[in-house]
């Protein structure tokens, strides 16, 4: 029997509890304190610095989600709690950690400031931005590059097998981070050559490569390497769409007239079908004043850029890969 629609409201409105116990639990560890037997509530609480009464109402609760599974009077895992495990390949804890962390969940509480004024939401909180914030709290910094260290694992296992590197010499990965998607890339085509482009202090603390040419800068202010193929992996999403456009220009004035363009990004569907890139999208706006995208938007926004939109990619995940080329 269905229930009637103040129940079903109900729920959702109450909804954020259930991630809220996530955050929790993925903070504290727990999934890691938990082996391959059951162990009670209290026991993992006393491994977890955690009050045993609280952990196990938050427990009961994920479980309903799948996030863990009674058995009696323990716990076990389930598929989705061992990826909470620091140690699991699709480790999915740092990108808890993240999203429920002090200033993730402080700028969701500030979504009224995005409605009302169509800016980011953590400028109510952190005036300066979310950039400037992780300069000032490195630990929290650490975390942040945890999670994208993770995202980009998930990206790569989906990427490599859909998409083919082999034809380009040189691959540039403008804001690739510690440049795990192009260290991926040029495993796939062994022929090719990497440069990193980054943040100075990023590119600086890498370990140096044969493969990879590390150049340290800013994309909106700095000249861009010349390169057969520029990979944008969530970059653009992270912005508005004059910023956007702004990185975008910048690698068309280094392109070469046989240049392509890859953008890594979910793309919005046009339906009011489910997809992951609508809740990307609020936390987007929640944090970083970016957005993401309808494909028609992502041609528009790369013909302001100067390139046309050539193709579209799909990937086994909800990553796509946006192929432009010059215009003409």
């Amino acid at each position: 029997m269905s229930m009637p629609a103040s129940a079903q409201l109900r729920q959702l409105i109450t909804g954020h509890f259930l991630p809220r116990c996530l955050h929790v639990v993925a903070e504290l560890g727990v999934a890691d304190h938990l082996g391959d037997e059951p162990m009670t509530a209290q026991a993992l609480a006393g491994a977890a610095g955690a009050d045993a009464s609280a952990l196990e109402r938050m427990l009961r609760l994920l479980a309903m989600a799948g996030v863990f599974e009674a058995r009696g009077a323990a716990w076990t895992h389930t598929e989705l709690s061992r990826t909470l495990r620091s140690d699991h390949p699709q480790s999915m804890r740092a990108f808890a950690r993240m999203i429920g962390s002090r200033v993730h969940w402080a700028a969701a509480g500030e979504l009224a400031h995005a409605a009302t004024t169509g800016r980011a939401a953590i400028e109510k909180i952190v005036p300066e931005g979310m950039w400037a914030y992780y300069r000032e709290h490195p630990d929290e910094a650490r975390v942040f590059d945890a999670a994208m260290t993770a995202k980009a694992g998930a990206d790569i296992a989906a990427l490599i097998p859909a998409f083919d590197f082999t034809p380009y010499g040189v691959i540039a990965d403008i804001g690739g981070g510690r440049g795990h998607v192009l260290e991926a890339a040029l495993a796939a085509a062994p022929q090719a050559r990497g440069i990193l482009f980054d943040l100075p202090q990023v590119v600086a603390a890498l370990a140096p490569s044969t493969r990879i040419e590390r150049r340290g800068g800013d994309f909106f202010s700095d000249p861009l390497p010349e390169a057969d193929a520029y990979i944008l992996g969530s970059v653009l999403h992270d912005w508005a769409d004059e910023e956007a456009v702004a990185i975008l220009r910048a690698v068309r004035r280094a392109a070469h007239e046989r240049t392509e363009l890859l953008v890594l990004e979910l793309i919005l569907p046009d339906g009011a079908q489910p997809h992951p890139a609508k809740v990307l999208d609020i936390v987007m706006l929640c944090v970083t004043g970016g957005r993401e995208r309808t494909q028609g938007e992502y041609a528009s926004l790369l013909a302001a850029g100067g390139f046309r939109l050539d193709r579209v990619v799909p990937t086994a995940s909800p990553l796509s890969v946006i192929v432009g080329k010059p215009d003409e």
